[in-house]
């Protein structure tokens, strides 16, 4: 899978464009999966997507200054995806439910202020504010849904335009309050941003699922990748997903983003929802930032321990940067260069996990401080991928500094098999048994950090070895 976006995209309209232009060489990449940057209309043409107003609004109508997202038009979305379809990639819709941005209207109504380090904690008596809460699409004159919401729909806001106080307002009503179904970080993390979508409110769960069954079939959508699902009624997700899946005729992939270092916090997620969706390894990405930090003094014997995949390979998508952890965002947490062929070699190049490549590492991210695209290094791991990585895994983690990995290839794939072997050290070399298979074959570096070949014996034994800082990709001449 390749997330087709970075948070510094210009703001030109020609997304959509582009990515429909870049199709075949994503499919001769091996690219099966796109995920699609927010689609939906949000506060502006400079909002990544995230600020969402109208989910209905695809880029088709004139609300928020324009008719295009930031990414085209509806048209031009439409396009792209069939072209995706074209060349047997799947098209997944980044699903922004927590939250909206943007009201049409202010509305009065009554409100206890919170801690906002816990949420729990009130520290105010019951008062009236106004607040940005009454959405009723103008532009959109009720086509696709006439569904207005108001401040009943939503458990807070964090402004009050009365007296231009910003602070966390939990609403007050019949019924109303943050979900239990939440992380208990801050006490209790329903509210994130914006104004909070009650997902305890039938209204609300009705619109949202008849919204859902709607942009699977308006965009024939193959899955979903679902923004900021620690902070959503779980017991909504489950029905959500549920639902969109039974009303859908094909397979869907679907793949949330909770926000957590902490595996066993993924792994109680994954048994809320009894499995009903992959989880992108949070875990994971934050052992590369650990590693990459480190250098020699990280245990690369330890670099799966304690991730979401090594408890659930069938619902984890790996990852090793992506919007959210690059430079500059709230959750900033990147990958040093240096470390970055080794991360990707540890996702792209063994059996387990759904592997995701960020737009930013491959293409570049741009903004005020650019960082270069790291193409070159990407396109041989992803052919690698593509060509050699099948087959049975043998696995030498035996050693802090150089740890090193086997495929032995499989009938299907002509020529398959690997090895490749990593060193965050010295340089480093292990001698390895590819089995009789391979016995008397000779190997070579793929990456052209080392230059000389690697000659099997009549055992299949040959001594591979890499540089220090480094990896090494070797397959069969």
């Amino acid at each position: 899978m390749m997330q087709y976006f970075e948070w510094y995209l210009p703001n030109d309209g020609k997304h959509w464009k582009r990515l429909q232009q870049d199709a075949r060489h994503l499919k001769n990449l091996g690219v099966g999966g796109v995920w699609l940057p927010p689609f939906c209309k949000a506060t502006g043409t400079n909002d990544v997507g995230y600020g969402i107003y109208d989910l209905y609004d695809l880029g088709e109508f004139r609300q928020k200054g324009s008719i295009r997202t930031k990414y085209g038009t509806k048209k031009e979305l439409k396009k792209a995806i069939s072209k995706l379809h074209f060349f047997g990639i799947q098209a997944y819709g980044d699903i922004i439910l927590n939250h909206k941005a943007g009201a049409d209207e202010t509305e009065t109504f009554k409100v206890v202020k919170v801690d906002e380090e816990n949420r729990n904690i009130e520290q105010s008596d019951a008062f009236d504010i106004e607040g940005w809460t009454k959405f009723t699409f103008p532009g959109r004159k009720n086509k696709y849904s006439d569904f207005k919401w108001n401040f009943q729909h939503f458990t807070g806001v964090n402004f009050d335009n009365r007296t231009g106080e910003s602070a966390i307002f939990r609403i007050l009503g019949e019924d109303k309050g943050f979900s239990p179904n939440v992380s208990d970080d801050m006490g209790n993390y329903d509210y994130l941003m914006f104004a909070d979508v009650d997902y305890r409110n039938k209204e609300v769960i009705n619109e949202t699922l008849k919204w859902g069954t709607w942009i699977i079939k308006e965009l024939n959508l193959d899955g979903m990748r679902l923004d900021a699902i620690k902070h959503i009624d779980h017991k909504f997700m489950e029905s959500f997903i549920t639902h969109v899946r039974l009303s859908s005729k094909k397979p869907l992939y679907i793949v949330g983003e909770y926000w957590s270092p902490d595996d066993s916090t993924l792994d109680q997620y994954l048994k809320d929802t009894d499995g009903l969706l992959a989880l992108f390894d949070v875990s994971l990405h934050y052992r590369f930032v650990e590693a990459s930090h480190a250098g020699r003094d990280y245990d690369l014997t330890t670099i799966f321990d304690n991730t979401l995949l090594s408890r659930h390979i069938f619902n984890c998508s790996t990852f090793v940067d992506n919007h959210d952890s690059q430079p500059g965002q709230a959750l900033e947490s990147w990958v040093e260069d240096w470390f970055k062929p080794l991360a990707y070699a540890l996702i792209l190049l063994r059996q387990d996990g759904y592997p995701c490549i960020f737009y930013g590492d491959y293409y570049g991210i741009g903004g005020e401080n650019p960082i270069p695209g790291k193409k070159e290094m990407l396109d041989i791991l992803l052919e690698a991928r593509l060509r050699y990585a099948y087959g049975e895994q043998i696995d030498y983690f035996d050693h802090a500094n150089t740890i090193a990995w086997i495929r032995l290839g499989d009938d299907k794939h002509k020529n398959s098999g690997l090895v490749c072997i990593m060193s965050n050290g010295d340089d480093g070399n292990k001698l390895l048994n590819l089995t009789e298979k391979f016995a008397n074959t000779t190997w070579y570096d793929i990456t052209k950090n080392i230059e000389h070949d690697v000659v099997l014996d009549e055992d299949g034994n040959g001594e591979f070895t890499c540089k220090g800082g480094s990896l090494s990709v070797y397959i069969k001449k």
